[in-house]
Parts: structure tokens; C-alpha cells; sequence
């Protein structure tokens, strides 16, 4: 009781974005877990992740969303609002990775990976935070960046991945530093190698590469990375804001 008095969001609204898989769907659960509504936004249906968080007994709907085109992230946003209410927290999370070296990789490819990984982030946090400025809430925003924001793996060949997620790092702080004075709070986390599709299915002599590489010898779990995003989309961290919080079994310690 006293943890759910301290970390829980009951009566809160929370977006996902990136929610029909992966990090984005397990941390959608535990959101809806936690007492928020969840709100997802997918280029594809994310139904399953609403069937999932409904089963447990929570609230969660599914707004068909591609986080680049602005138009229409900026309709989903307001279809949040007529539909809940509110809009308390969001999970910042699409994106995409390419493991190609630099002299190969065509220049359209870098350009769409930094336009999902970062522009569309940088779309949905704006739309998001505008909305919440002009209804006068006090959010949370936690952004998705990577370790690889300030690593460079080995041997992976994922120049435009490392420079999207270094850039999320830094438009994280400055939109901190802009937003503080309405009391919104931006933050971003920063995992290491985690379990999910994306990952288990790059060769397995990659994996064993990381694993060796990871002080704690495995990859994460995605459900590990809800305690800290519940902790930032909660009002116990409300003095936390422009940080970047690293999970990553220690790999950056190296």
C-alpha cells in the first residue's frame, strides 16, 4: 500500500508510443498495472497490447499513429484528451535500428532512421507538452535513448542508432530547461542490450559477443526497465527532470 501511495497512477493517463511490442509493450502493462489509462500509439494495430492490459483489469486503446508524420500525431494527442481527459505521462519509445557500417549505408536510410528515432520523438514530446501547457499539467515526459548514447558497441556497425540516441540525451536536457517552468518534468532512459524481438533476432554469435561484454552477463529484461519509468512517471520524482537514467547491467562502466 505504501508503494502504490509512493509510485502509483491511479486516476493518471499515460501515452505510449511504440506499444505493440517489446520495451513498449511490457512497459505499457505495467503502466496500466500501476492504475493509468494507457493511450498507444502505432504505425500498426497494437490491439494485442490492449487485450493483454485488459485481461489484467486495466484500461488501455489504441490510436493508429506513425510518430513522423506530425499531423497526425498532433490528432492522436487531442483524441487522448477527448477521450480520457488528460494526458499525465508519456512514454517516448518508437524507433528503429540499423546495424550498417558508414561507408555502406545509403544516405535515405540514415535520413529515416533519424527521422523516426529522433524527430519523431522530438514531434510527439512537443505536441504532448503543448497540449499539457495550455491545460496546465504537471507531466511527466521520459524519452527513449540508448546506452549507445554515450558507447559505441562492439562489434556493432550502428553509426546512425548511436548519433540518434546521443542526440535524444541532449534535446531531453534543453527541453527540460524550456518546460521546467511549467512544471513539466523530461527525463530519458537509457537501456543496454534488452530481450526483446529486435535484439534475439541478430545472429547468435552477436549475442554471445554482448553477453560477454555485459558485467552482468546477460541481457535484460524488458520488465526491468519499469521500475525506473515508473519512478519518472511518478509524482515522487518530481524533483528529477533533464536526466538520463542507465540500465544496462554495467556495460557503460567499461
Amino acid at each position: 500500500m505504501f508503494l502504490e501511495k509512493l509510485f502509483g497512477l491511479k486516476g493518471k493517463v499515460a501515452l505510449v508510443t511504440g506499444g505493440s511490442r517489446g520495451i513498449g509493450q511490457s512497459v505499457a502493462i505495467g503502466l496500466a498495472k500501476a492504475g493509468a489509462e494507457v493511450a498507444l500509439f502505432s504505425r500498426s494495430c497494437a490491439d494485442e497490447t490492449v487485450k493483454m492490459i485488459e485481461q489484467e483489469g486495466g484500461k488501455a486503446y489504441s490510436i493508429q499513429v506513425d510518430v513522423v508524420d506530425e499531423a497526425a500525431v498532433v490528432a492522436g494527442i487531442e483524441a487522448i484528451f477527448e477521450k480520457s481527459g488528460s494526458l499525465d505521462m508519456v512514454f517516448n519509445n518508437a524507433g528503429v535500428c540499423i546495424h550498417t557500417d558508414v561507408t555502406t549505408m545509403p544516405v535515405d536510410d540514415w535520413r529515416n532512421l533519424i527521422d523516426i528515432n529522433l524527430t519523431g520523438e522530438f514531434i510527439v514530446a512537443r505536441a504532448s507538452a503543448k497540449k499539457m501547457i495550455e491545460k496546465g499539467i504537471k507531466g511527466s515526459i521520459i524519452n527513449m535513448a540508448s546506452m549507445s548514447a554515450g558507447v559505441v558497441n562492439k562489434p556493432n556497425y550502428q553509426a546512425a542508432y548511436n548519433s540518434s540516441k546521443a542526440a535524444i540525451v541532449m534535446m531531453t536536457r534543453s527541453m527540460a530547461m524550456e518546460w521546467v517552468q511549467y512544471g513539466i518534468r523530461v527525463n530519458s532512459i537509457s537501456p543496454g542490450y534488452i530481450a526483446t524481438d529486435m535484439a534475439l533476432h541478430t545472429p547468435q554469435e552477436l549475442q554471445d559477443i554482448w553477453k560477454s561484454q555485459i558485467p552482468v552477463g546477460r541481457l535484460g529484461k524488458p520488465e526491468e526497465l519499469l521500475p525506473p519509468i515508473l519512478y519518472l512517471a511518478s509524482d515522487m520524482s518530481g524533483y528529477t527532470t533533464g536526466s538520463d537514467v542507465v540500465v544496462d547491467g554495467g556495460y557503460s562502466c567499461l
